[in-house]
């Protein structure tokens, strides 16, 4: 594995509110690998969620293909979040102290990488990872709790 291409997304119903992430593994072809829906709870922002699909990306790229294979491969991370992109990019600050702690996550797990890139796409072309998000939110939604 050379290049993979990694989409996310993160979404929050109230920002802040229940949120969760998208995240979709392509190959150099853009052909769907992995896709994986996480509900994060309650209470969190977009901008929370955007950065916990980034961080959930690389975790979990490292469980599938093992640390071997991370330290040779070249990841980019496609993202409809420019806000996200330019703050992991260094084009804007970070202000808030839990985004950055979550920057600080991300900047330690590109270590294990031979490279990560991160890109901003427009919305369009990000729908995969937004429909995991919107999915998991309506599985979400979809349960009661009995007590």
């Amino acid at each position: 594995m050379k290049k993979i291409i990694i989409y996310t997304d993160g979404g929050s119903r109230g920002n802040p509110g229940k949120a969760a992430i998208g995240v979709v593994f392509c190959n150099e072809q853009e052909q769907v690998i992995k896709k994986f829906g996480e509900y994060l709870g309650d209470n969190l922002t977009n901008n929370d969620a955007e950065y916990k699909a980034i961080i959930f990306a690389l975790k979990k790229f490292k469980a599938l293909f093992g640390k071997a294979i991370a330290e040779i491969s070249d990841v980019e991370i496609r993202s409809d979040s420019e806000l996200v992109v330019k703050q992991l990019n260094g084009d804007y600050r970070l202000q808030d102290p839990k985004i950055q702690q979550f920057f600080i996550e991300i900047w330690n797990l590109k270590f294990d990488f031979k490279s990560v890139k991160f890109k901003h796409i427009p919305r369009e072309r990000n729908k995969e990872a937004d429909r995991l998000v919107n999915e998991t939110l309506d599985q979400q939604a979809g349960t009661k709790q009995l007590f």
